[in-house]
């Protein structure tokens, strides 16, 4: 596989077009692509697989030809991981009858992290990660 034929794929299996990077691989119409997202790239000679984070690039996977790199890269972003086991029936009766309960430990569990986010975070900049405003 070449970096034409894994647009191709990626674009056939529904991968949006913003989350990745790929040499002359169309970017998502209408718009730049998402600040963070997984490239592929050429480097002296080898092929390299990673991620940029927040305008940083960071590398996965070397890769000795284009073919390995692009199957990896393919897999990578059209892997849904494992899936989600079964509910056990005290789960089930829970979820039945407890929604309540689930949801206001739910919401007590969120309140404790954006706590502990804005505890965590620079002079200043607690406000924006208790409203959950995101970097742009």
């Amino acid at each position: 596989m070449d970096r034409h034929e894994l647009c191709e794929a990626l674009r056939a299996a529904g991968v949006p077009a913003g989350v990745y990077e790929i040499p002359d691989c169309p970017g998502p119409p209408g718009g730049p692509r998402s600040a963070d997202r997984l490239y592929l790239e050429e480097q002296a000679g080898e092929w390299v697989a990673g991620v940029q984070q927040r305008g940083v690039r960071t590398v996965l996977k070397r890769f000795p030809d284009e073919d390995q790199a692009c199957r990896a890269v393919y897999v990578e972003l059209t892997d849904e991981g494992p899936q989600p086991s079964p509910l056990t029936p005290e789960e089930t009766e829970e979820l039945l009858h407890d929604s309540e309960g689930i949801q206001r430990r739910a919401r007590e569990g969120l309140a404790r992290a954006l706590e502990a986010t804005a505890r965590q975070s620079p002079p200043g900049d607690a406000g924006r990660h208790a409203r959950g405003d995101r970097d742009r």
